[in-house]
């Protein structure tokens, strides 16, 4: 005997319209070990064609049966795999590929990254063909082909490719069937570890893969629904379903046989193999009639179920039928099913057929054979895709939305985000506008102020972007916020109060700050950068804004001189020039004194400025500026940005000095 708590067991739940079935069993070298199985009733009509209706009434179902198993073991069962099935099933077929950017060995990781691509394809292909108002989630999904380098492979991993490619049938069921499944399993205090497909479960065990390569059906007919899946060239290529199954048949007994429905259930299974059937009716008189006369009760039904399944297998098959068909499920178990949906499909009858014993030879049942019956197929397959699918994906609800993730083992908050199409901005602190503009014409920019971070929390619990996940966690995330928007001001700019002039003001140094223009016009420290301004740090002042700055009113009566030379309040003053202005009184002897001297303004010199010589003349000496009015060039006229003055190849000042012979040049800088 093994010790079971040293072997890692698997705990399926078939979660059936009539019945819950639980299997407990695990996996080794020999294969699949089943070491129990319970089933147990709904006790009311808590589901219908395979949907809950009534989820607490299902968690308590759920929990007699993992309490009955838990008793018969010894073990504490705290996780299990379920599958899902539904009156809204529907597939969608794609191909998708992943290109490599040099050829490259193919991974397992790259496999299922395709796979990932590929079942979000398949999502986006069916939100834009839903005309319902249901929101569907993938329920599972069967890779048809795979393609590698645009040829045919069974297996891509471990050859080199430049591309690879899959054909791709994911499977769609409502959200609400899910979350009524996730909702009773958690209610039963147990989490989901896996969730499939029921006739994916069901074909890992009716339909080995060696016989894939057929064109098979496989129908697993329960009491709500009757599930299909077709399989053709080694792989499935179809999903479907009716909700037409075992019920049926069952509310046939009840009304004619006033009987209740537990009591027709038993009817309709003993009259598949005894001659005899026994009930007892709602006036508690008990009868006893021939399993002939609830055959030919159920035989329009069976007809009718018959027809509607043989027609949606030809219609999934590309309007032809298959080479052949295997039932499961206790439904199929009904006398002569098997021969009408023969004759329905075309399909000789010895190939449509009930799987059970045979197809679970390879399962170990530990001497409970009795137990191999086409009831079991489904609950065997649930276990088994658990081998499949672990490791490889995990079930998380994001913001209320549930969604399967490729686990890799350090899965976090933003793998979730990312698979769920979250913003991922709305996961960071957002700053606000950020403004660009210019300084004396280089880019700057400034930037807005930093928002809050988004919430996060895990199972209620404070967490962070990088917070681990675990299977079926709920993540919620509240978005951060964006900051306020840039606020720069002209005093805050480097430039600002550290950048002055000094002017010589009547004998004596006056440092003044450089005057600041914004688009053309000057402007306090106090104002606000908008965004694409183009600010100036000005190099010169007028008279006026000179005298302005010390306080000083300049009216008809001052005489002004600049560099010596008479000026007005409009002359303009650069970096160390010479200002003076007296009263005009005062100043009389002074202007006669400079009219009767005509040999101080006699010196005349000859420079070339931007390829043609000028003339200066009437003055002792010349600096840099005194070329402007020579050559008629008006540094008011802002063609640019600023003004370049080079000296004999070297960039000058306004107040340089200037010889016989001297090169300059002066042009507008954008």
């Amino acid at each position: 005997m093994v010790d079971l708590k040293n072997v890692e067991l698997v705990f399926g739940l078939d979660i059936g319209t009539r019945n819950v079935v639980g299997t407990v069993g695990y996996k080794d070298e020999d294969g699949f070990h089943v070491v129990g199985i319970y089933s147990k009733e709904h006790d009311s009509r808590a589901m219908l064609d395979g949907q809950i209706h009534d989820i607490g009434r299902v968690a308590k179902v759920i929990k007699v049966v993992k309490e009955e198993l838990e008793s018969q073991l010894g073990v504490e069962l705290k996780e299990t795999c379920i599958a899902a099935a539904g009156r809204v099933l529907r597939t969608i077929e794609t191909r998708v590929s992943q290109r490599f950017s040099e050829e490259s060995v193919v991974t397992g990781e790259d496999i299922h990254t395709l796979d990932l691509l590929g079942v979000d394809e398949a999502g986006k292909i069916l939100k834009e063909e839903n005309d319902t108002n249901y929101k569907f989630y993938c329920v599972g999904y069967s890779v048809v082909k795979y393609f590698l380098n645009g040829e045919i492979f069974t297996n891509l991993e471990g050859h080199k490719a430049e591309e690879i490619s899959e054909d791709i049938i994911a499977t769609f069921l409502p959200e609400d069937v899910v979350d009524g499944l996730y909702s009773a399993v958690e209610m039963a205090g147990l989490t989901v570890a896996n969730l499939t497909l029921e006739p994916i479960a069901a074909i890992n065990v009716a339909i080995p893969e060696a016989f894939r390569m057929l064109n098979i059906a496989l129908v697993d007919i329960g009491a709500g629904t009757s599930d299909i899946c077709i399989t053709r060239d080694g792989s499935i290529i179809a999903y479907g379903m009716i909700p037409c199954a075992g019920d049926e048949m069952t509310e046939i007994l009840v009304q004619h046989y006033l009987c209740t429905f537990a009591e027709a259930e038993k009817m309709k299974l003993q009259s598949s193999t005894e001659k005899e059937v026994t009930y007892t009716d709602i006036m508690m008189t008990t009868h006893t009639v021939p399993s002939e006369e609830v055959w030919e009760l159920l035989t329009p039904q069976i007809n009718k179920m018959a027809k509607l399944i043989s027609d949606k297998i030809i219609e999934l098959n590309g309007d032809k039928s298959v080479s052949a068909c295997f039932v499961v499920g206790g439904g199929g178990k009904v006398h002569g099913f098997t021969g009408i949906l023969s004759e329905e499909l075309g399909v000789v009858k010895e190939r449509v057929a009930l799987r059970g014993e045979e197809v679970l030879g390879a399962v170990d049942f530990g001497g409970m054979d009795d137990k191999k019956d086409p009831l079991v197929v489904t609950p065997i397959g649930i276990c088994l895709n658990y081998y499949d699918a672990r490791n490889n994906f995990i079930m998380v609800h994001f913001n209320g939305e549930m969604m399967k993730l490729y686990d890799n083992d350090h899965l976090t908050v933003v793998d979730a985000a990312i698979q769920a199409g979250y913003d991922t901005d709305q996961l960071f602190p957002r700053r606000g506008k950020h403004i660009t503009f210019k300084v004396n014409g280089r880019e700057r920019f400034a930037r807005g102020e930093a928002g809050e971070s988004a919430i996060i929390t895990i199972n209620d619990s404070p967490a962070n972007i990088n917070s681990p996940l675990t299977p079926n966690c709920h993540i919620v995330v509240t978005p951060s916020t964006e900051g306020a928007s840039a606020k720069y001001t002209l005093d805050m700019l480097e430039e600002y109060g550290k950048s002055t002039m000094t002017f010589m003001v009547n004998g004596s140094p006056i440092p003044v700050p450089k005057y600041v223009e914004v688009n053309g016009a000057l402007e306090s420290g106090s104002y606000e950068v908008k965004d694409g301004d183009v600010i100036e740090f000005r190099g010169y002042y007028t008279v006026s804004q000179l005298a302005k700055f010390m306080d000083v009113e300049l009216d008809d009566g001052y005489a002004i001189l600049v560099n010596n030379r008479p000026a007005d309040e409009n002359t303009l003053v650069y970096e160390n020039f010479s200002v003076e202005w007296e009263l005009a009184t005062s100043y009389g002897a002074y202007e006669a004194t400079y009219e009767e001297v005509p040999d101080k303004f006699k010196g005349e010199i000859h420079v070339t400025c931007n390829g043609e010589e000028v003339t200066l003349r009437g003055r002792d000496s010349y600096m840099f500026v005194d070329i402007f009015d020579a050559i008629g060039f008006n540094v008011n006229e802002r063609k640019g940005t600023t003004v370049a003055c080079i000296l004999n190849g070297e960039n000058a000042q306004y107040t340089s000095e200037l010889n016989e012979g001297d090169e300059l040049k002066v042009y507008w800088v954008a």
